[in-house]
């Protein structure tokens, strides 16, 4: 009896540990869509981003094949292929 107790109080433990891991990542994801919102989108061209969001504060050179390129400016950088958007992620 004393066993299946203590098995409890360790599994409740665990869970309870559990549930706040889970609270931080959603959290998180929350805050990171909210600021997705202030992003360039997927598909824009170059020229787009470019006049939407003005110059970027540094333009990485395209790297492999197909041609990825890397566009920094102070909150987001932006990642081209070719001269399309495939993501655009926040800057912490």
């Amino acid at each position: 009896m004393v066993k299946a107790i203590a098995t409890t109080c360790m599994l409740l433990t665990l869970a309870a540990g559990i549930a706040r891991a889970d609270t931080l990542l959603i959290d998180g994801v929350a805050a990171d869509n909210q600021s997705a919102s202030s992003r360039p989108k997927s598909g824009m061209t170059m020229t787009g981003v470019e006049s939407t969001y003005g110059a970027p504060s540094q333009k990485r050179a395209a790297v492999g094949q197909p041609p990825i390129t890397r566009w920094d400016y102070p909150n987001f950088s932006v990642y081209f292929e070719k001269d399309r958007v495939i993501h655009a992620v926040a800057r912490h």
